[in-house]
């Protein structure tokens, strides 16, 4: 292939790469896109989409065993995990298809291989086929996304998987090791132990979803030990011994403690992921990389080098993939100089897509307090909303944060946070309401229809005025 001359060059195809390409497509801007593998990156073909495609299958498992309460007779469950696996195969093939098929009606170029940046903004695209191209762009946008961590003695082999090897299972372990409870731990525990699986969770820290609001976590603790899941906190994983037969024992144990061994069947390390910037070149460059592996960037993604930026996993931001999208949105708006304003970090929407799900906006009740804020603090139950026992799912919480008035009413909302059934689904007025700066009382006029699950964010904010219906 000849050397050509685009508007933009974006390097990876994950949500912030295609993101990047089809909003700067849609703008005008004449694009390429490199990517090594399929499009859709992590979240579509190794997160998101196929962990939730699980979750569901487990959500599903969970309401027929239920079903009795309902008035539904029904033979107690079997999981079928080969046809589960199926499904979210097919699902995460359609929008794989679908997203290539969108990007070539954008008339986008797509370069199969690896790219590699090197100076003037020329990037080198290495193919399968094992020859070589060249395009360079006025402008390239670096987003080779992340890959799962691992820890010294669990690499990826037989009974030890990262989130990447789970996610091709076509059975259900007998008994799993969550190693890490943070949020891809806790979504892979609650999803094992709703399908039967005997789950414990091994935790470095001293409890599990660090950095939650204490009242949101505490509630998925409570939730989690229903389901049985041993949750073991302040323990270090020492290693593990295969024992010949498809499993695994693994020795743990606390810092000044005893060692423990725990026979499994399964051991998924999940202790987060790394951004992906080994393959990117860079020489002759000014983009810099820290020691950690990510691209360092300004707040509208600029690298050092001009014209180059970052976006996604691959810098230090929430490794959420709707983040990529905003940043995507960011950075094409700056390369057309239309003035956009950075993303404020501290204010994104979150979700945690266990059960039960947890979202949220905005600093938590400790984090506000530490920040020197004077707050006022509102929270009410699921298990008092009407839509909520009609659903059978009565564990939660809607909880809202609000700067303190010099008169001692709630003024300005600064964080919303709330667990239970849904919530991922019930942010978006928190997140506008934490975003647009709102007073209590102005959300307080929301109308929220009834009955329904969101209208136990509008008591929440309702009762913070001082006035209430329900509560």
């Amino acid at each position: 292939m000849e050397q050509q001359q685009f508007d933009v060059v974006v390097i990876g195809g994950g949500p912030g790469g295609y993101g990047a390409a089809l909003y700067a497509t849609s703008a005008g801007l004449n694009v390429a896109l490199v990517e090594k593998g399929a499009l859709g990156g992590t979240c579509l073909n190794r997160g998101c989409i196929p962990a939730k495609a699980f979750l569901e299958t487990a959500a599903v498992n969970r309401h027929v065993a239920h079903a009795a309460e309902f008035g539904i007779d029904s033979s107690p469950p079997v999981v079928n995990f080969e046809v589960a696996q199926a499904r979210k195969q097919r699902i995460v093939d359609g929008i794989v298809k679908g997203l290539g098929g969108l990007i070539k009606s954008k008339k986008i170029t797509v370069l199969d291989g690896v790219g590699s940046l090197g100076a003037n903004r020329t990037v080198t695209v290495s193919h399968p086929d094992g020859s070589s191209s060249t395009v360079t762009g006025t402008n390239v946008i670096l987003a080779s996304g992340s890959v799962p961590r691992t820890i010294p003695g669990f690499e990826p082999s037989g009974p030890v998987m990262t989130s990447d090897e789970v996610l091709m299972l076509s059975y259900v372990p007998q008994r799993v090791a969550v190693i890490g409870g943070g949020a891809i731990g806790c979504e892979f525990a609650s999803t094992f132990a709703d399908l039967g699986a005997t789950v414990t969770i091994l935790e470095g820290l001293p409890k599990i979803l660090p950095g939650l609001d204490a009242d949101v976590a505490n509630v998925v603790l409570r939730t989690f030990k229903k389901k049985q899941i041993d949750i073991r906190t302040a323990v270090k994983v020492l290693g593990h011994t295969p024992n010949g037969a498809g499993g695994t024992t693994v020795h743990f144990g606390a810092a000044d403690g005893d060692v423990e061994n725990l026979e499994v069947d399964a051991v998924v390390v999940s202790v987060g992921r790394r951004p992906f910037s080994d393959q990117l070149g860079l020489q002759g460059t000014a983009v810099k990389v820290t020691d950690r592996g990510f691209v360092e960037v300004d707040e509208y993604c600029r690298t050092g080098e001009a014209g180059v930026y970052a976006i996604g996993d691959l810098i230090n931001t929430p490794a959420l993939a709707h983040v990529g999208y905003a940043e995507a949105i960011l950075v094409t708006k700056h390369i057309l100089n239309e003035g956009p304003m950075p993303i404020r970090y501290d204010r994104v929407p979150w979700a945690i897509y266990c059960h039960p799900e947890v979202a949220f906006s905005g600093p938590s009740e400790e984090a506000a307090r530490e920040a020197g804020f004077d707050v006022v603090v509102a929270k009410h139950h699921f298990r008092a909303n009407s839509r909520a026992q009609i659903l059978g799912e009565l564990d939660g919480l809607v909880k809202v944060i609000a700067k303190r008035n010099a008169d001692g009413t709630a003024g300005q909302i600064l964080g919303v946070h709330m667990v239970g059934p849904w919530v991922t689904e019930q942010l978006s007025g928190g997140y506008l309401a934490v975003n647009w700066e709102a007073t209590a009382a102005e959300v307080a006029e929301f109308i929220q229809p009834h009955p329904s699950l969101t209208e136990l964010f509008g008591e929440t904010v309702l009762s913070l005025t001082g006035r209430s219906l329900n509560a």
